[in-house]
């Protein structure tokens, strides 16, 4: 069978710089930190104080108050994001498209951290039956694909993929390969989450994943600096519709750009750190250039996972190095990690990075690696656009996402001809 194209034609976010994708791509741009001391906790309980936070979000601003008070934080952005990339798209009402053939893959990491610990902590001090009845709903990882569903009457696949930190991106590669294969024509695709609370910074700074820099919020996150001592947990969720090419035309959507390669692999190694010798994460890549029908020399940059972690920017700056050459056997390739500016968003931070390719190829700026002033002579040489944002000709894209438990991602976006 002779797979479908799939194109992108609507976009939404939801990140620390606030609602929408051009608040997102502008600051991107600009090189500005969404990094700030956290307000959402009592800060002074924790060893972390910084965050890539929503702040100023009142999701009564764009739903209901009943329906604000029934949804966990994380569903809320995910359903904000999903309006403005249903809008981009122009699919606010289907005008005879069969909704059986529009499908959802919005989804998290973690689900409703907040919604359980609030719970938990009213049964410790008042008893099971002062339990919410709506808590099981609120904090569901299947929920923002349901809700989303609901809103528009879209009847098609539905689903949620878990995958940790490569959760974004594998939804939005699962969607591509559903339309690819003729299950779908249309589907909204992307990643949600909202962890920052006691739980989740308590547990990720127990962890050691976190940076401690908490005098210097907008400095903390700088993938491949020498000084990195950790990643920053970020909020928010991105979205995107993606559809099949002849779908969109006889429709006339605005049509942003192709997916065209996806690369699944488990690095079958440990919890938490990556594979030091990148093999998953090279095989990743690898698979998706395959898939894809491309070569390396094809794709002009890399949007990397980039988490500003000591073995994880090593393993995966060598995995790159390897399958795309250093900067001496290819001195035209491009890698930069805009985890710098937003943080580690887990479930969404996927998405958000594919959303970052299509507007890098849209617009010809690869946004910066910012903070990174003093290269790790440990990661490997490559031209990591440091600082500033770039001009470049940028035909096609490819963006990683790498999750604990080993679960590599790898997606590549190009220009449509």
């Amino acid at each position: 069978m002779t797979k479908r194209r799939v194109v992108i034609t609507g976009l939404g976010a939801v990140s620390p710089f606030g609602v929408g994708v051009d608040k997102l791509w502008n600051s991107l741009v600009e090189g500005k930190s969404g990094i700030s001391t956290t307000e959402a906790i009592d800060i002074s309980k924790h060893v972390v104080h910084i965050s890539g936070e929503v702040k100023d979000f009142n999701p009564e601003d764009y739903m209901d108050s009943k329906e604000a008070k029934r949804t966990d934080r994380f569903i809320q952005f995910a359903m904000v994001a999903a309006d403005e990339a249903v809008a981009d798209a122009n699919l606010q009402e289907l005008n005879g498209i069969d909704p059986y053939r529009v499908g959802v893959m919005v989804s998290s990491a973690a689900g409703g951290f907040r919604t359980f610990e609030e719970n938990h902590i009213r049964i410790l001090e008042k008893g099971p039956s002062k339990c919410s009845p709506f808590t099981i709903p609120m904090m569901i990882v299947n929920m923002p694909s349901g809700k989303i569903s609901m809103k528009y009457g879209y009847k098609g696949i539905n689903k949620v993929v878990i995958s940790a930190c490569a959760t974004g991106t594998h939804s939005v590669g699962d969607a591509f390969r559903s339309i690819q294969y003729g299950d779908a024509d249309i589907i909204v695709a992307g990643g949600c989450e909202a962890t920052i609370c006691d739980v989740g910074i308590g547990a990720f700074s127990a962890a050691r994943t976190l940076s401690k820099r908490n005098d210097e919020p907008q400095r903390a996150s700088r993938p491949w600096d020498k000084d990195r001592d950790g990643f920053i947990m970020g909020e928010g969720a991105a979205v995107l519709v993606l559809e099949e090419y002849e779908h969109a035309k006889k429709r006339g959507a605005k049509i942003y750009a192709e997916v065209v390669g996806y690369g699944q692999t488990g690095d079958a190694y440990d919890m938490v750190a990556p594979d030091p010798e990148g093999q998953g994460a090279i095989h990743s890549m690898q698979f998706a250039l395959n898939d894809a029908g491309m070569k390396p020399s094809d794709i002009q940059y890399v949007n990397a996972h980039g988490t500003s972690t000591g073995l994880g920017d090593i393993a995966e700056s060598n995995a790159i190095a390897t399958v795309f050459g250093d900067r001496k056997q290819n001195p035209s390739l491009l890698v930069s990690s805009t985890k710098s500016m937003h943080g580690h968003m887990l479930g969404a931070t996927g998405a958000i990075e594919c959303i970052a390719c299509v507007k890098t190829i849209n617009t010809g700026i690869v946004p910066p690696t910012i903070n990174l002033e003093n290269q790790d002579e440990h990661v490997a040489d490559l031209d990591y656009v440091p600082l500033k944002a770039r001009k470049a000709e940028i035909h096609a894209a490819l963006t990683n996402s790498f999750g604990f438990g080993g679960q590599n991602a790898s997606l590549i976006i190009k220009e449509v001809k």
